[in-house]
């Protein structure tokens, strides 16, 4: 009784600060994501005040949070859509790999830590954080804009590419057999072809089993849904957010419009525990050590990811402003990075100052990718992206020899 007494009293408390953060932060105008962060930081291991109770609900918490954000993001839009910008965008993925996991091996070799952990570093600072993104896309008015479906082809293919390569580092940190690697391997292709052949051809069955009339039944179903495809994914060594856009994908017409109408307060709940629940297990005391690194390596990264949305906007036939915004909009790493971590530490097989390099490197990447991803909403980057567009129509043109 005494622990469940404990568990309602730091419960209760964090939110209520995250409610009073929440606010803070639309008054000032900037994203909340930061603040959450540091209210985790405040009250996790080596905190101001550490909350030991309520880490378990934390964790579970923000497990269902990433799945929200990720079945909300998917009921945005359709099987055809997701197939016809995953073709368009497939080129950006190759770019997207190539630019942002070369720099992250590159730095672990640089290190002296070796192929293991460089294959490891290289994860880490290639996927974006499809949680703190579409979080982002919802506080700034932007999941209607035309380069939100390039941001989300990208988003999928990287959490696609996650059911190949975390097979594969996890049997490389083990040291195990080629064979049993590629069982793996087989496992996680299959599941995630069968769940897009099922999103994609039984869409419309699926909407019709449920109730758009009845909100309480919609609720249960979709949400039940939801979380059990996403932990069979899971379960199956493929991304849950990967089965929860699949689901949010696969529902349509009158159903999916009225799910999100339902599931938008549950989102924005979890949402927020899964933004504080990454700075509670954070110790900040790990981080000043490793800090100008993670520093050099957040400032490449989020150059070369913002080329990487750039380019694929400009492919789409995106306009400047709108190529910028994809570009800045895919500058955080999250949840992803920091699995692949524990993974690395778990396995004992890589350099112990690596979990906290990446804890460090994440840190800043979220912090600050809100921050950045408003930039292009500023009057003087406006007046500077009309400058630039004024100076290119006056340069000549190249003539041929």
């Amino acid at each position: 009784m005494h622990e469940t007494t404990t568990l309602l009293v730091e419960v209760g408390a964090l939110l209520f600060l995250l409610g009073l953060l929440g606010r803070l932060s639309r008054r000032i105008g900037l994203s909340p994501i930061p603040l959450y962060l540091l209210a985790g930081l405040a009250f996790g291991h080596g905190g101001v005040l550490e909350l030991t109770a309520s880490e378990e609900f934390f964790a579970v918490g923000a497990e269902i949070g990433v799945i929200l954000l990720l079945v909300m993001l998917g009921l945005e839009y359709s099987a055809n859509e997701l197939v016809g910008n995953l073709r368009a965008s497939a080129p950006a993925g190759l770019i997207d790999a190539l630019l942002n996991a070369l720099p992250g091996a590159a730095f672990a070799l640089l290190l002296g830590w070796g192929w293991v952990a460089a294959a490891v570093l290289g994860g880490i600072t290639w996927i974006s954080s499809s949680g703190v993104i579409a979080k982002m896309l919802g506080d700034l008015g932007r999941l209607g804009n035309r380069e939100t479906p390039v941001i989300l082809s990208i988003l999928v293919i990287e959490d696609l590419a996650m059911a190949f390569y975390l097979p594969l580092v996890t049997a490389l940190l083990a040291g195990v057999g080629l064979v049993k690697g590629g069982v793996s391997l087989g496992v996680a292709v299959l599941t995630v072809v069968v769940v897009l052949v099922v999103a994609i051809r039984y869409s419309r069955g699926i909407s019709k089993a449920m109730s758009a009339d009845d909100p309480e039944a919609l609720l249960l179903g979709v949400l039940g849904m939801t979380l059990l495809v996403a932990g069979i994914a899971a379960k199956l060594q493929v991304s849950a957010a990967v089965g929860a856009f699949l689901v949010g994908i696969a529902l349509s017409g009158p159903v999916a419009h009225h799910a999100t109408q339902l599931l938008t307060p549950l989102r924005d709940l979890f949402a927020a525990v899964f933004f504080v629940f990454f700075g509670l297990v954070t110790d900040p005391r790990d981080i000043p050590p490793v800090l100008l690194p993670a520093l050099a390596l957040a400032i490449v990264t989020m150059s070369t990811k913002t080329l990487t949305g750039y380019l694929a906007a400009r492919r789409a036939g995106i306009a400047e402003p709108g190529r910028w915004r994809a570009g800045l909009t895919l500058v955080p790493r999250g949840e992803f990075s920091i699995v692949i971590a524990g993974l690395a530490v778990a396995a004992g097989s890589v350099e112990p100052q690596l979990a906290a390099l990446a804890t460090a490197y994440v840190l800043i990447t979220v912090v600050t990718g809100p921050m950045v991803a408003r930039l292009p909403d500023f009057g003087w980057f406006k007046q500077w992206l009309r400058r630039r567009a004024a100076v290119q129509r006056t340069r000549p043109a190249t003539v041929p020899d």
